[in-house]
């Protein structure tokens, strides 16, 4: 892929040759830095790298949100409910991805219920009724659901392990229960929310179905660009220079998520 960013696109797509023999010496070599010069010209790129990332911003703090306080009840509930309640969360990758997409069309579909309760409370504050549909709200839900239970399985398993006499012994201290969950709780699932977060924002980042399917005009993720590059205008070295910036994004973010989630050794 490093050498495809390289590379000069073909006549009808995909690649131009690239000439080393002899007698192409006075030939174009078929080997360019165009792809990152015109990545790097255009603030159209980068807008929409910020805010694929405002996406994924937005989405891991949701999920944060909705995830910490079920894998929490998870995570203190009887045993034997433990497998039952675990099964409802990865339930939905019975089902295949796409599908559960399509059934948010006819959620947020304006004939929907919720389209009509929501337009109905706008009416009656005098506000214009909203599409729900085709719309960033829609990309944001769409993600948010299918990416929870990758927020919900790492925390369930960090919590799952707290050692309960510690939160014995901050009580017999004189800790009330936010400060328990504040100074107890909460520092030891540091781990297990940054392993969330990880596994729900680097997919969402390089994510291209749900915005293609849910989203408008104006919701084009970094995902539909590579995309688009790659079996629409098959301008393959573009779309591998944009999939290299992505996986240096990547990595970085990765590497960040690491070494906030990396043992300290405080709670061993």
């Amino acid at each position: 892929m490093i050498l495809t960013s390289f590379r000069l696109p073909g006549e009808f797509g995909g690649l131009a040759p690239i000439y080393i023999l002899p007698d192409k010496a006075n030939a174009d070599s078929g080997l360019t830095i165009e792809t990152y010069q015109f990545f790097f010209s255009d603030f159209i790129y980068v807008e929409v790298f910020l805010k694929s990332f405002a996406v994924a911003i937005f989405t891991t703090i949701i999920c944060i949100t909705l995830a910490y306080p079920l894998a929490l009840l998870i995570a203190h509930s009887p045993r034997k409910f433990r497998n039952l309640m675990i099964m409802l969360v990865v339930l939905p990758f019975a089902s295949n991805f796409l599908i559960r997409i399509y059934a948010w069309m006819i959620i947020l579909g304006p004939e929907s219920a919720l389209s009509h309760i929501i337009n109905s409370a706008l009416a009656f504050f005098d506000i214009a009724p909203v599409t729900l549909l085709f719309s960033p709200f829609a990309v944001l839900i769409a993600m948010i659901y299918v990416h929870l239970p990758f927020m919900i399985l790492p925390l369930y398993t960090n919590l799952e392990k707290h050692d309960p006499l510690l939160l014995d012994a901050a009580q017999d201290l004189g800790a009330n229960a936010w400060q328990r969950f504040w100074y107890v709780t909460w520092p030891q699932s540091l781990p297990g929310i940054f392993s969330g977060s990880a596994l729900v924002f680097i997919p969402v980042l390089g994510m291209f179905a749900i915005p293609d399917i849910l989203g408008g005009t104006g919701d084009i993720m970094i995902g539909n660009l590579i995309k688009d590059q790659f079996l629409g205008t098959r301008d393959w070295p573009f779309g591998s220079t944009l999939s290299i910036m992505l996986t240096l994004a990547v990595l970085s973010i990765t590497g960040l998520f690491s070494w906030f989630a990396r043992p300290t050794g405080k709670f061993a």
